[in-house]
């Protein structure tokens, strides 16, 4: 998958390379009309060539040699001390001669990094994370009180606020999220019956397919509305998407959804005063693509869903 501000998909390198061997354009007149340099159009055909399509996707970053990272006897040391004590960095690298960075570095490579991912008594991990795009997309609901014209209590304060918003009503914020990659997608609906939530499965396969990822599983709370609902059923069956719902009073097990849904209120719906309701919701598919395209992300090393399927080069640390 090309990077997010890659002006060529491989869809588009495969055009480059079609004018320049199939119908004979000169390289020069190929990178003027794409926007690219020579270079980059010669790269490609050299790709091409060598590899056929294959080579017209991106390459991982990372080097075929790591001197300097952690040998594999001093991880297992570090990965067993950590389960065994249970303690952090700051308190595990002078046990082990490294920096607390270093340390660090290497908990989150094993996917260690977090103790409340793990069972206090067992220790057995009791997260998990999907092999494949579209194996699992988490779906939630948020509903959110709609913002009165002139803004809500954080614009006109909480009195004032709390009388414009009589009456004003909810939107529901359908959310759907990847489980393997993190990419997300949100809309909006004036409620959460079957309808709109069958609308919202059809939505959400269609964003995920103009992606190339085709969803299989969609897990869901046990709202109603996925239990009870034919016209939900039949949607997912339309799509050929299997249904899983989280265990009763298990919240956690839809956690990457209700993780989202966090960080979607942190930073678009309470993340500023808006001055209406509006106004919120034209901010959303801007915040929307830059949580898929630009904002780092922990549990992808720091990359934004979109880029994380590129491996980049591992940190610096001493």
């Amino acid at each position: 998958m090309a990077h997010g501000s890659s002006r060529l998909t491989p869809r588009g390198r495969r055009l480059l390379v079609d004018r320049v061997l199939v119908e004979g354009w000169a390289a020069a007149r190929v990178a003027e009309a794409a926007g690219v340099s020579r270079a980059s159009v010669y790269k490609w055909v050299r790709r091409f060539q060598l590899e056929g399509q294959a080579g017209l996707y991106d390459r991982s970053s990372r080097p075929l040699r790591s001197p300097r990272q952690v040998p594999p006897q001093e991880e297992q040391r570090i990965l067993k001390l950590r389960m065994g004590m249970r303690k952090g960095p700051n308190r595990l690298g002078p046990l082990v001669g490294r920096a607390a960075s270093t340390v660090y570095a290497v908990l989150r490579r094993h996917r260690v990094s977090r103790l409340r991912d793990f069972d206090r008594i067992t220790r057995a991990p009791i997260r998990y994370v999907r092999e494949r795009p579209g194996e699992l997309v988490h779906v939630d609901v948020k509903k959110l009180g709609r913002i009165p014209p002139g803004g809500g209590h954080r614009v006109v304060g909480r009195l004032i606020g709390r009388r414009r918003q009589a009456g004003r009503g909810y939107d529901f914020v359908h959310v759907a999220v990847d489980d393997a990659t993190r990419i997300a997608f949100v809309n909006v609906y004036p409620d959460e019956s079957d309808r709109s939530s069958s609308d919202f499965i059809r939505q959400l396969v269609g964003f995920y397919v103009r992606q190339g990822i085709r969803v299989e599983r969609v897990m869901t709370d046990q709202h109603p509305v996925y239990r009870k609902s034919r016209r939900f059923a039949q949607t997912l069956a339309e799509f050929g998407v299997q249904h899983r719902m989280t265990r009763a009073y298990r919240p956690r097990t839809n956690g990457k959804a209700e993780r989202f849904i966090q960080t979607l209120l942190d930073e678009w719906a309470y993340s500023k005063p808006y001055r209406s309701n509006a106004h919120r919701l034209l901010a959303l598919p801007r915040w929307v693509s830059f949580y898929n395209w630009r904002r780092p992300h922990s549990e992808l090393g720091d990359r934004p869903p979109f880029a994380a399927v590129v491996n980049n080069v591992p940190g610096d640390y001493s």
